[in-house]
């Protein structure tokens, strides 16, 4: 929404649902955060779930990169730089080369 405007007025029920489907969404990307912490999910199967999962597509590249085993703020951060991916990219936004570039960093 550009600065200024006002946001739309929406009903109780369409309010409800709206916040709703955030929670999901917010439940949704913390198991998957949780699941890449754990190794149940690798950074390789993640990338190919972007264009067909809206929440994946939509997830930041450094909250992921910083959800993977033995990887930390720091390290991400220097690896994304390295790379060439900015700190507010997200996941549907990178190219071939980029993701390719993150699997020989990461691993898949």
């Amino acid at each position: 929404m550009p600065p200024g405007a006002t946001p739309p007025v929406l009903s109780d029920d369409a309010r409800r649902a709206a916040l709703a489907r955030a929670a999901e969404v917010r439940q949704a990307r913390a198991e998957l955060k949780a699941d890449l912490k754990a190794g149940r999910v690798t950074l390789a199967e993640v990338l190919s779930r972007v264009g067909d999962d809206d929440v994946v597509g939509k997830l930041k590249v450094l909250v992921v990169v910083e959800s993977l085993p033995g990887v930390g703020k720091v390290r991400a951060r220097r690896a994304m730089a390295d790379i060439g991916i900015a700190e507010n990219r997200r996941l549907r936004g990178l190219g071939d080369l980029q993701r390719a570039r993150l699997l020989e960093t990461f691993g898949g």
